[in-house]
């Protein structure tokens, strides 16, 4: 009886980890032919400068997040290169969306951003209801991010922290009486 059990448990554990497997080589193949139609758009593609007469550079990215147990993918773009009002058109502007994450713990949700060459004077931060919005500027550098988060929160219960460019924000929740 006892083999049987572990036998039981040696076949559920493999079937997980057969699962998470199969889910990361599904993951692979999706980004491969991602990757082969973004080859097709780069040659194909028509890019709109913005305004000709500023030094714009473009920064184009996608972050792939994949939670554990659920079947989700999650594919969010960074940058500062967005689809234009006409079909088959990007657009370069001069302003970037930082690459985010949020992570909601016990007592605070942490939103991370990454923001090269920017220092916490350099951030403002405004809040309406559960979307916080996030502004940084030093030089020719500029970001904006929206960022949804899981309830709402005070301006006064914000901390924020800026080290090499990795911006963290620390929202507390209200503790309850």
């Amino acid at each position: 009886m006892a083999q049987q059990k572990r036998t039981n448990k040696g076949a559920q554990a493999g079937g997980a980890i057969e699962g998470i497997f199969r889910g990361f080589g599904e993951l692979v193949e999706k980004l491969a032919d991602l990757a082969q139609k973004g080859e097709q758009l780069s040659r194909e593609g028509d890019m709109q400068w913005g305004d000709k007469e500023k030094d714009l550079k473009a920064v184009f990215g996608f972050s792939v997040k994949a939670g554990l147990g659920g079947k989700e993918i999650k594919v969010e773009p960074f940058g500062n290169v967005s689809t234009g009002k006409a079909a088959g058109r990007s657009e370069v502007h001069e302003v970037r969306e930082p690459l985010t994450d949020l992570f909601e713990e016990e007592d605070h949700v942490l939103i991370v951003a990454e923001m090269p060459g920017i220092e916490v004077k350099d951030i403002k931060i405004e809040i309406r209801d559960d979307i916080l919005t996030l502004f940084a500027q030093k030089g020719k550098k500029k970001y904006r991010k929206e960022v949804l988060l899981p309830g709402s929160f005070g301006e006064d219960k914000i901390e924020v922290s800026c080290k090499h460019g990795i911006v963290e924000i620390k929202c507390m929740k209200l503790v309850d009486s």
